[in-house]
């Protein structure tokens, strides 16, 4: 009896030690491979996080105005950029000639200085936070600060050069860019060359507007400040209409509102109102005699001009021409302003006015294009960045959804930023 017990002790203690070692073992197993997963985490996130901060693309961008610089500018910033390359059509002299002037608001003046953009260091001048130049002085400047980024990334600016089939064409395909950046204006046919569809989404502004223009030799060109004026009635009791006030609580201020912008040598001016049914509104509208129009711009830019310049009259009223009538002020949006081309795995972006065009001028328009650059940074680190191309398509639809989100944001608030207020 004794012998049996001794013999299940014995029985029971090796037991407990084969059931010692199984619990040994799996606690052995289970701790490799929570190392062999960590260690697998670690490397990965190291080798994605080298490969992300190695990865360079090149990059193309079609147009060399002031949104296609500014985009150049965004891509160097970026820091993803391998090469980049801008092509324009005209040569120098013709891009930096350029007498129109540009205003540009708090918000693009922050976004450039965001880019190295040192206003200090271009002509022009300051007015209610806004900054006034001409086209080809802030072209020229943007220009210079790319060349000096030629130390930093690969820059190529080929001036007198159209982007055709033919230019693509002679690119080697292993030299093909990864991005390409679509801004050559409302009338380039870069997105046609590429493919990309030219159908546009016309919304209304839920405003009328009239333009003119006065060119006069003999004065300056340099900046000036924009003049606006509000709450403006005409009295049109000589073409058989009353001047009548009529209120009725408008969205916006009542009556017409004026600017006049640009240099003295050449003035724009816009005049625009919120959308009614008014007597007045639905003559300027319809009317068909065209010194309506041109009596209003003449008289009201005599009324509101700056001091130091000389008055329109009637000897020199043949510099100025504008509008027959009121229009209504339209946006035009690309229903499509970002593509993926399967073959060459490129993905294309539209911006500034071969995107999104107004029908009317605001003296501000450079600004609509800026909006758009404002996603274009992390539009190029997302793209150059991607592993696949469900990553690059994911970046194309953040881009064409910020598109369609300036777009309508302008559509709702643009004309209180730049005239109405």
């Amino acid at each position: 009896m004794e012998g049996l017990r001794a013999e299940n002790a014995g029985v029971d203690a090796a037991g407990a030690s084969a059931e010692e070692k199984y619990r040994a073992l799996a606690y052995d197993t289970a701790l490799s491979t929570l190392v062999a997963v960590a260690v697998y985490v670690v490397v990965k996130v190291s080798v994605d996080g080298i490969r992300q901060w190695r990865a360079r693309i090149p990059v193309l961008i079609v147009g060399s105005g002031p949104v296609g610089l500014a985009a150049a500018l965004v891509a160097v910033r970026s820091g993803k950029v391998l090469k980049l390359t801008l092509l324009e059509e005209r040569y120098r002299a013709a891009l930096l000639c350029r007498p129109q002037q540009i205003a540009l608001d708090p918000r693009s003046v922050n976004f450039l200085l965001g880019l190295g953009v040192d206003f200090d260091n271009m002509e022009g001048c300051w007015h209610n936070e806004h900054f006034f130049t001409r086209i080809g002085v802030f072209q020229e400047y943007l220009l210079s600060i790319l060349e000096q980024k030629k130390h930093k990334v690969d820059v190529r600016v080929q001036l007198g050069t159209k982007f055709s089939e033919d230019y693509l064409r002679r690119i080697p395909h292993n030299e093909w860019p990864r991005v390409i950046v679509v801004a050559d204006g409302s009338c380039g046919d870069s997105c046609s060359v590429l493919g990309i569809s030219s159908d546009f989404s016309v919304e209304s502004c839920h405003a009328y507007g009239a333009n003119a223009t006065i060119e006069r030799p003999d004065q300056r060109q340099v900046p000036t400040p924009e003049i606006r004026a509000h709450s403006l009635y005409f009295d049109l009791s000589a073409y058989g209409v009353e001047a009548l006030r009529e209120h009725r609580t408008p969205p916006t201020k009542p009556g017409f509102h004026l600017k006049i912008y640009g240099t003295f040598r050449n003035r724009y001016m816009a005049l625009i109102c919120p959308a009614s049914d008014t007597k007045m509104v639905r003559f300027l509208r319809h009317t068909a005699n065209a010194a309506v129009m041109k009596n209003i711009f003449h008289q009201s830019f005599n009324a509101y001009k700056t001091d130091i310049e000389p008055r329109l009259s009637d000897v020199t009223l043949h510099h100025m021409q504008c509008s027959r009538r009121l229009f209504e002020i339209q946006l035009s949006h690309r229903r499509i302003s970002a593509a993926y081309i399967e073959g060459d795995n490129v993905a294309v972006t539209v911006e500034g006015e071969a995107a999104r065009v107004l029908n009317f001028d605001t003296g501000c328009g450079v600004n609509l294009g800026m909006r758009g650059l404002e996603s274009m940074g992390t539009f190029i680190y997302r793209t150059a960045t991607a592993v696949d191309r469900n990553d690059v398509l994911e970046a194309l639809s953040a881009k064409m959804q910020h598109s369609r989100q300036v777009a309508e944001t302008f559509r709702q608030t643009g004309l209180t930023e730049s005239i109405y207020e």
